[in-house]
């Protein structure tokens, strides 16, 4: 078995593969790449049991077989490579000796048939969504995914495809965020949990790309197939909770005002807050919004007042600033909207611009209560 590759061109897919491989592994076979040759196409796969990513990269050869590399060795080896052709030939000692312009480099490899082989997805239904878009419903709900291991089902991301649109939900039950895309819809209704693992490898990937991808799942499998590789993860299993019912409905007392001042001010005044509550208070009143925060321990307080558009009764609202910080960090939005209706019900932060046609987000946050 022998082929050769450009050095920058294998190390790019590798690096990507290599955000599968867990840094510690239960099994050894684990922290390889698996390498399949078929003529002039070299599959490689990498694995965690949950989660495996296969990219086929276009080599020189005319030989066939299979081999596991040791993953972190190749990829340090990789990276200190200029742009060169690199020759792997495999050896009868066990070893893999790769070529380059100056010198030579002898792995030991494992036995390809140990690696684990991805799932098959039986009886599949399908969807197809631009790269770019699907990387934009991860990258607007991911921070949102719990990680409380008593709560598996909390800590993934809730995909539900109609033919109506499509909606992605993610809620660590402090805070919750609801994206949707009404001009991307799917042939039959399905919903299903994935883990964050994957979401953040295919939001790596994806940013920015035009390239369509096919989305086939089942009850406990869902395979992302797109450009020249395909992601297979075993889904979160159990029911995701009722979301809709903790969205308030009625909401009277509407905020308007500008993201950044807003994020700014927050930032600054909840450096002042408490450290384990980070505890801020909003007060509003007319055109004025009052953000203040004290910690009582250390004597330390700040204040800030911003003028804003406001429309209902005065009213006093505590949140953690640093659920607030993170949801207007991923609003794109130049202006934003806050609608309240009791200071112990949840606010709803939407983008008022910044949106496609048939694009809607809905941010939630719980209040915490104030202590006069």
């Amino acid at each position: 078995m022998k082929f050769i590759v450009s050095s920058t061109y294998l190390l790019k897919q590798l690096q990507v593969l290599g955000g599968v491989i867990n840094s510690s592994n239960t099994l050894p076979i684990l922290d390889n790449f698996l390498f399949e040759l078929n003529d002039s196409q070299l599959t490689v796969s990498a694995s965690d049991l949950e989660t495996t990513m296969s990219s086929i990269i276009d080599v020189e050869s005319t030989s066939t077989g299979n081999i596991a590399l040791p993953a972190r060795l190749l990829l340090d080896t990789l990276k200190t490579f200029p742009e060169q052709p690199l020759t792997f030939v495999v050896e009868d000692n066990h070893t893999v000796e790769i070529s380059s312009n100056h010198g030579k480099y002898a792995l030991a490899y494992a036995d390809g048939n140990e690696f684990p082989k991805a799932v098959a997805l039986e009886d599949p239904s399908t969807t197809t969504v631009m790269g770019d878009i699907l990387a934009t419903a991860i990258s607007k709900t991911i921070f949102a995914a719990g990680n409380d291991d008593l709560r598996p089902v909390m800590s993934g991301v809730f995909f539900q495809f109609s033919t109506e649109g499509l909606t992605f939900v993610a809620t660590d039950a402090h805070k919750l965020v609801k994206y949707t895309r009404e001009d991307i819809t799917a042939d039959q209704v399905a919903e299903f949990i994935m883990p964050k693992k994957p979401l953040n490898l295919l939001k790596g990937i994806l940013a920015g790309t035009d390239d369509t991808v096919t989305i086939e799942y089942n009850d406990s499998n869902a395979k992302f197939t797109f450009e020249n590789s395909v992601l297979v993860c075993r889904l979160i299993d159990g029911k995701y909770p009722n979301y809709e019912a903790v969205i308030p409905k009625e909401n009277p007392n509407k905020l308007t005002i500008d993201r950044t001042q807003f994020l700014n001010s927050v930032r600054r005044v909840s450096i002042f807050s408490n450290k384990t509550t980070h505890q801020i208070r909003l007060k509003i009143a007319g055109a004025e919004l009052n953000i203040s925060a004290e910690d009582i321990d250390y004597s330390n307080k700040a204040e800030e007042r911003l003028t804003c558009d406001y429309q209902g009764d005065d009213m006093q609202i505590g949140f953690n600033s640093r659920f607030l910080t993170e949801m207007l960090n991923n609003l794109g939005a130049d202006d934003v909207q806050l609608e309240m209706s009791l200071p112990n019900r949840a606010g709803i932060l939407t983008p008022i611009d910044g949106l496609d046609d048939g694009e809607y987000v809905t941010m939630l946050v719980m209040p915490v209560m104030l202590n006069n």
